[in-house]
C-alpha cells in the first residue's frame, strides 16, 4: 500500500508525460505482480465501486477528529475533496503495517461492502489506525469510488510494453476486458499481460469472449477547400454517418455471446435483443457498431428502413437493472454495423477497410436480423457535394461524417500507421449563459474554482419577471490562464456557500457548446444537453443578454418542424 500510494504521489503532482512514464516503469519493475495486477486495474480505466458510504465516513471521521460538523464542513470546503479532507484530519496512526495493494484489496476493503454498522465502524477505525496519510489519502479515493488521476490506458499500456519488452499493441490486445466492472485482477493475470510468449500472455482468443482493441478516429477541421490538397479525392475513403450512440464490439465464439463498450463494460444482460442477434450470426464472427434506438417504421431518412433516435432515448435503457417489455418493445435498440474484424475465426484487422466492409454486407445480407442494421455509406464526386450531405446530419440525428481510408487496416487506439479514420463532426450547438454556481476541482486543479454550472434566463428580454434558471455543467475549454482569472472572480462574488459549491453574483457570460440537446423532466431547467463545455468567455456580452430557454428549446429536436 505504501508503494502504491507513493506512485499515486508521483503521478498526481506531476503534469509531464514523460515523468508519469518514469514514474509507472519504476513501479512496475518492481512491484509484487499481484499488487501491479490491480494498479493496471486502476490506472487502465477500472472504475472501482464505492464500498463505504460517504455519509457514514463523514459521521465517523467527525467523530475520530473530534469535530463539531459546521468545522468538518468547512475544512471540505477548504480542501475541496472528501478524500484529502478526512485523510488529513484523522489523528495519527497508532499501528503499522506492511501490507501490499491487495492485501489491502482483497483482505479488508472489499469486505467492506455489506457489513453491518456496528461492524463496519470498527472495522475502519481499525485500518484508519495502521494507514499515514499519505495512504490514507488513495484508501479513502478507493473506498468512496472516486479515485482517478491524470493518466491515460496509453500510459498505462507504454510503461507495460517497456518493461516487459513486448510490442505495445500486443499488450493492448492483453489488457482488452482487463478492467471490466466486477474484475478482481490477480497475480497470474498480471504475469500474462507482460509475459514475452502470445501463447503464454493470452488463452486462445478463439474461445475467449474478449473484444479487439477499438480503432479511433481522430478529429478533422479543415475547411472543406483544403480536403482535396490534404486528403485526396472521396474515391480514397470509405464515407459514413458518424451515428451518436454507445461504440460496441459484439463477440460470438464458442457458444458465448459478449456485447461490450468501448469503456471495457461488458454489457450483453443490457440489450438483450443484442445478445439475441450474436446468437444469429455465425460462429467466430466480431462486428464493430453503435448501439442505438432505432425506428424502423420511420421515414427513410438513412437508405435504412429506418432511423436512429435520439442519444436521450437511449440513456432510459442504460444503467436500467430491470427491462420490461413494455421498455423493450418503445426503445428497441439495433447494432449499426460498420465494420467486420473476425470471421470464422479468423482476424481480418490486418486486411484493407474497404474489403472488411465488403465482407460485412455479405454477410449481414446472409444473416438478416431485426437488430442488425448496416452503416450506410455515403457517396458523392466531390468534397462539396459531401459537405452538402452533411449538412443533413443533425435532422437525421447523426453527428456528421466519418471518413476511412479504403485502404486503412484495423489500428489500435488513435494511430495512423496503418491508415486513418476521420472524424468530420457539424459544428456543435450553442449558446450564451451565465455562471451560475462553482466548485472546486481535482488533482492540480484542487485548488481552484474550476467546475462551473451555467443558467439562462426563464423568458426573453422584455419580459416583465424572469430568473436565471440552472441547466448546464461544464469544465472544460478554458485556458489556465482564463481560469485562474475565474477563480478569482468567483471569490470575489461569492454570495454563500453550500459546502463546497459556491453560489455567485451573475456576472459571467460564457458561450456553452454541446453535441445534443433534449428534455427532460429529471431537469430543472426541463431540457438536458450532452456534453457541454466552454467554447469562449463572452466579455464583450453583458449578463442581462445572455439566451433564455426559448432559445436552448427552439434548439431542440424538430422546434423547427
Amino acid at each position: 500500500m505504501k508503494d502504491f500510494a507513493a506512485l499515486y504521489q508521483a503521478l498526481d503532482a506531476s503534469t509531464s508525460s514523460l515523468a508519469k512514464k518514469a514514474a509507472l516503469q519504476a513501479y512496475l519493475k518492481q512491484a509484487d505482480p499481484a499488487d501491479a495486477a490491480w494498479v493496471v486495474y486502476f490506472l487502465g480505466g477500472g472504475k472501482p465501486r464505492q464500498l463505504v458510504p460517504t455519509k457514514v465516513l463523514r459521521a465517523l471521521a467527525r467523530e475520530a477528529a473530534g469535530l463539531p460538523e459546521w468545522l468538518f464542513d468547512e475544512s471540505y470546503e477548504a480542501v475541496g475533496d472528501l478524500a484529502e479532507t478526512i485523510a488529513l484530519l484523522l489523528p495519527e496512526p497508532t499501528d503499522v503495517h506492511a501490507l501490499g495493494l491487495a492485501q489491502w484489496m482483497e483482505q479488508h476493503l472489499l469486505p467492506l461492502r455489506g457489513l453491518a454498522p456496528d461492524a463496519l465502524a470498527s472495522t475502519l477505525r481499525a485500518q484508519w489506525a495502521m494507514l499515514a496519510v499519505q495512504e490514507r489519502l488513495v484508501y479513502f479515493k478507493l473506498i468512496t469510488g472516486s479515485f482517478r488521476v491524470g493518466v491515460s490506458r496509453l500510459q498505462v499500456t507504454q510503461a507495460l510494453a517497456a518493461v516487459s519488452a513486448v510490442d505495445a499493441k500486443r499488450i493492448a490486445q492483453r489488457l482488452m476486458g482487463y478492467t471490466h466492472l466486477g474484475a478482481r485482477p490477480t497475480a497470474p493475470d498480471y504475469l500474462r499481460l507482460v509475459a514475452p510468449a502470445e501463447e503464454a500472455a493470452q488463452p486462445g482468443r478463439e474461445t475467449s469472449g474478449y473484444p479487439f482493441p477499438f480503432f479511433l478516429a481522430h478529429p478533422l477541421s479543415l475547411p472543406v477547400q483544403a480536403f482535396e490538397a490534404a486528403l485526396g479525392t472521396p474515391s480514397q475513403w470509405v464515407v459514413e454517418w458518424k451515428w451518436d450512440g454507445i461504440r460496441a464490439q459484439l463477440v460470438h465464439r464458442a457458444g458465448g455471446v459478449w456485447l461490450w463498450s468501448r469503456g471495457e463494460e461488458l454489457v450483453t444482460d443490457r440489450y438483450p435483443e443484442l445478445e439475441a442477434l450474436g446468437h444469429a450470426l455465425p460462429e467466430g464472427t466480431v462486428l464493430d457498431g453503435e448501439i442505438a434506438v432505432w425506428e424502423h417504421a420511420a421515414a427513410q431518412g438513412l437508405q435504412t428502413g429506418g432511423r436512429v433516435r435520439p442519444f436521450a432515448d437511449l440513456q432510459k435503457r442504460i444503467g436500467r437493472k430491470t427491462l420490461g417489455p413494455k421498455l423493450l418493445r418503445e426503445l428497441p435498440v439495433v447494432l449499426i454495423a460498420y465494420d467486420l474484424l473476425e470471421e470464422g475465426g479468423q482476424d481480418l484487422r490486418s486486411l484493407p477497410q474497404h474489403e472488411r466492409r465488403a465482407r460485412l454486407d455479405a454477410l449481414l445480407a446472409r444473416t438478416p436480423h431485426p437488430a442488425l442494421v448496416a452503416s450506410p455509406q455515403l457517396h458523392g464526386p466531390s468534397w462539396d457535394d459531401l459537405a452538402l450531405q452533411r449538412e443533413q446530419a443533425r435532422a437525421l440525428g447523426v453527428e456528421g461524417l466519418m471518413l476511412k481510408a479504403r485502404n486503412a487496416h484495423y489500428g489500435v487506439g488513435r494511430t495512423k500507421d496503418v491508415g486513418v479514420w476521420w472524424k468530420w463532426k457539424i459544428d456543435p450547438l450553442s449558446v450564451d449563459a451565465v455562471l451560475v454556481y462553482a466548485q472546486r476541482g481535482h488533482g492540480r486543479r484542487a485548488s481552484l474554482y474550476s467546475d462551473y454550472t451555467f443558467a439562462v434566463w426563464s423568458a426573453p428580454p422584455g419580459a416583465d419577471e424572469r430568473v436565471l434558471v440552472p441547466f448546464a455543467k461544464a469544465y472544460s475549454g478554458l485556458t489556465d490562464a482564463e481560469m485562474a482569472r475565474v477563480d478569482a472572480v468567483v471569490r470575489k462574488t461569492t454570495v454563500e456557500s453550500f459546502g463546497p459549491v459556491r453560489s455567485v453574483r451573475p456576472t459571467l457570460v460564457f458561450e456553452l457548446g454541446f453535441e445534443g440537446i433534449a428534455r427532460s423532466s429529471r431537469h430543472k431547467s426541463g431540457i438536458a444537453v450532452r456534453f457541454p463545455r466552454m467554447l469562449r468567455w463572452r466579455e464583450d456580452k453583458p449578463v442581462d443578454e445572455a439566451d433564455s430557454l426559448q432559445t436552448l428549446s427552439a434548439l431542440l429536436p424538430g422546434a423547427g418542424a
